[in-house]
């Protein structure tokens, strides 16, 4: 099957409204659980059994990166309020460096109300915990991509703070906008996961937002090892599949981060779980880099149809991790630092991960694509069995266990 023939219209299925969760469960983890494989077989069990249902040598692979407060509301001289969503850095490009910078630095935005600020610098006095008054300021840098996007340039009037304690000062959540609500003050700590620690995404890896302190200790006495990636959730996530077959959507782009030793161990590794939908496409970008790495073209990033390519070398997963290893020893580094456009739709074969930990996906989009490519064409029983048992969906929804 050649994914980018898919027509988008075949992995659309009927969502009504209310079968939407607003809101998660009071208890994380007493959402229900939906257990499903490639061969149509289907069960019902809650999240707390999830220890139980991985195998006793299985790695759970999870995303670290924490959402932060990315619709910033700054103001004109006017008094007009403008809100900047906040995507990506660009000065400086690397996350850790830019949410530590005490002076300007530069974003690239979507700019709300954009007609109503044509020049000029936006301001607003924060209030920060242990600081006091801070002035934020923004100017716009430049327009990017006919408009869509602009290069906003922040500074702020004190050196002791650093971009971190700004934004959050500034901003808020930006919760998914299918949700039709705005974000109160729950989703704070409802939208992150409770092993987020890394700072960058937009949005949450809604997967591990199930999690708890007695789930994860449930899965240690079971000797299943826990492991963490970075993949920073850019705001693309949501995007519908543009035009009428997979072909004609472009892919955006995500940064991941993932250590030597973690590339080292997944490379002897035969049961790795991943924890939502960013994970799997973080592990299944680290098999392609190996690839490409050992064609001398890895440039920072796995183009979008590369595992489609014909002129792939389709390494085993243990000679493409083992080739990324050796790479990033050779070089001195400790951790793999890129991005990926990689799509996985039907017709793409896993290589690295085994079974997945995810939630119930918006229809037409690429994360349901990502979801049949494991399922085949079981996840269509799979969904109609969810929406005729009451079963929440998206972000804020119930969970799913499949394997192949």
């Amino acid at each position: 099957m050649n994914p980018q023939e898919i027509q988008i219209a075949d992995y659309v299925y009927d969502l009504p409204d209310d079968r939407i969760a607003r809101h998660p469960l009071a208890v994380r983890d007493s959402c229900k659980l939906l257990v499903a494989n490639s061969k149509g077989v289907i069960d019902d069990t809650v999240f707390t059994a999830l220890p139980e249902l991985l195998p006793a040598d299985a790695m759970l692979v999870y995303n670290n990166t924490r959402v932060i407060n990315a619709r910033v509301i700054l103001h004109k001289a006017t008094g007009a309020a403008i809100e900047i969503f906040c995507l990506e850095p660009v000065s400086p490009a690397d996350y850790e460096r830019m949410f530590a910078s005490t002076g300007p630095v530069v974003w690239r935005c979507l700019v709300g109300n954009s007609k109503r600020w044509k020049e000029g610098t936006l301001s607003r006095v924060l209030d920060i915990p242990g600081v006091g008054a801070v002035t934020m300021h923004a100017v716009r840098k430049a327009r990017e991509e006919g408009g869509a996007s602009s290069l906003i340039e922040f500074s702020w009037d004190n050196p002791d703070c650093t971009l971190a304690q700004v934004i959050e000062a500034a901003g808020v959540i930006p919760i998914p906008p299918y949700l039709n609500r705005e974000t109160e003050a729950c989703d704070s700590e409802d939208y992150q996961t409770i092993f987020s620690r890394i700072e960058g995404s937009v949005a949450a890896p809604t997967a591990g937002l199930h999690f708890t302190d007695r789930v994860l200790a449930d899965i240690d006495a079971r000797g299943i090892r826990r492991r963490e990636v970075t993949l920073h959730v850019g705001a693309g996530t949501f995007r519908p599949v543009q035009g009428d077959c997979v072909g004609e959507h472009t892919m955006h782009a995500e940064f991941i981060v993932v250590s030597r030793a973690l590339i080292e161990e997944l490379a002897n590794e035969e049961n790795v779980y991943a924890v939502g939908t960013t994970s799997v496409r973080t592990l299944e970008s680290l098999y392609h880099i190996g690839c490409l790495i050992s064609q001398g073209r890895w440039e920072g990033e796995v183009p979008q149809w590369y595992p489609y390519d014909p002129s792939h070398p389709n390494l085993s997963p243990r000679d493409a991790l083992t080739v990324l290893a050796d790479y990033l020893r050779k070089n001195g580094m400790d951790s793999l630092i890129g991005s990926t456009r990689i799509i996985i739709a039907p017709g793409y074969q896993y290589r690295i991960v085994h079974g997945m930990v995810t939630n119930f996906h918006q229809p037409g989009s690429t994360l349901l694509l990502l979801v049949s490519a494991l399922l085949g064409d079981a996840w269509r029983d799979v969904y109609a069995y969810a929406l005729a048992h009451g079963y929440r969906f998206l972000s804020y929804g119930d969970a799913c266990l499949f394997t192949h």
